[in-house]
């Protein structure tokens, strides 16, 4: 196995800095919290600046089909940063997996995603890990019918990838050819929906697509856990800030012993999540033997991390953290949804026991 750089680049520090800037202006927590009471006028806007403006949308194409040709590196650099904003954007799910799934095919699509023109979505549900079993719809007469349920990125797409049950071949479905029924969703930030084909026509972008749907599902779960430390890191920050200011009984809350050492704790959490993640996300830009086992190790840490620091983000900031006002429960939610998004850790605990030949 290869020596794997764990280190930032200058590019990587340089893109995770702009689209902090950009993030810090257009996404505001206010209009991410609206989003609970149906106004989502702020993912447009701001998902066309980070993927036409910014073009992050064609960060995994490779150049000759439009895009930047860019690895797993770059987009783990801002994931970390959507993390840190809650950003309801479907960075995720249209330019990492549904885009991963197209690459190596001749797709007039991919080059449209690459642009920033369209927005794909993979037609699974968000639960399901990379090993799992795939959903397919029926195909009759070159046309498509069923539903799959708990879909992320469908509310935001304009273009949907769904396998069929009969030769295994991805089809792409223009969004106003299904019903898309957003569901009511722990984390409205990135709202689910079910999906129904009713005799709908689509074109064929893959022809043997359970391997390129696997992939893009790989990818998909090695840099969530960079989305989930991002998270984390913005929970830690965040409460370590508060607990400095806020007072009680005259002292500094933060100067409590008993505070400091969960602090520590967390703090250590935090950092071992930033090598699992950075690890999965740099095997996967090499193309190392050792991704998937990485993949496995960064999602059942990391989720369990995201989950902790946002639960005790809520708990150090008192009541102000039960507060619809306050931020933190948008961030709680964020790493609750993930924690069963592409696998649940026990899932990937008990695939890393397969892939390590652990015995039962």
């Amino acid at each position: 196995m290869s020596e794997v750089d764990l280190l930032y680049t200058d590019v990587e520090d340089d893109l995770r800095v702009t689209v902090r800037d950009l993030l810090a202006g257009r996404c505001d927590p206010a209009a991410v919290t609206a989003m609970y009471d149906g106004d989502r006028s702020v993912v447009g806007d701001l998902w066309s600046t980070l993927a036409a403006d910014l073009g992050l949308a064609g960060l995994l194409v490779p150049e000759e089909r439009g895009g930047h040709g860019a690895s797993a590196r770059e987009a783990a650099a801002v994931l970390e940063e959507l993390g840190q904003a809650v950003a309801p954007v479907p960075f995720l799910t249209s330019a990492v997996i549904a885009t991963s799934a197209l690459v190596g095919s001749d797709a007039a699509l991919l080059t449209e995603l690459a642009a920033g023109e369209r927005t794909a979505a993979l037609v699974v549900p968000w639960s399901t890990p990379p090993d799992g079993v795939l959903p397919a719809v029926a195909l009759s007469d070159g046309r498509l019918t069923g539903t799959v349920t708990s879909v992320a990125g469908a509310v935001e797409a304009d273009v949907l990838l769904v396998l069929d049950g009969d030769g295994g071949a991805l089809h792409a479905v223009p969004v106003s050819a299904a019903t898309v029924t957003a569901v009511s969703s722990l984390d409205m930030s990135r709202q689910l929906a079910d999906v129904t084909f009713e005799g709908a026509a689509g074109q064929v972008v893959v022809a043997d697509a359970e391997a390129a749907v696997r992939r893009g599902l790989d990818l998909g779960a090695a840099l969530l856990s960079s989305e989930q430390l991002g998270v984390a890191r913005w929970c830690l920050t965040t409460t370590i800030a508060y607990l400095k200011d806020r007072r009680q009984f005259g002292r500094v809350v933060g100067g409590f012993q008993a505070l400091k050492h969960r602090l520590a704790d967390l703090y250590t959490e935090v950092e071992s999540a930033a090598a699992a993640a950075r690890y999965a996300a740099a095997t996967a830009a090499n193309g190392d033997p050792d991704a998937v086992v990485a993949a496995a190790v960064a999602q059942s840490y990391c989720s369990d991390v995201a989950v902790h620091a946002a639960e005790e983000a809520v708990q150090l900031h008192g009541g102000i953290g039960m507060t619809w006002e306050h931020p933190a429960h948008l961030y709680l939610k964020r790493a609750k949804a993930d924690e069963v998004a592409l696998g649940t850790p026990g899932r990937h605990r008990a695939r890393l026991a397969n892939l390590v030949d652990l015995p039962a």
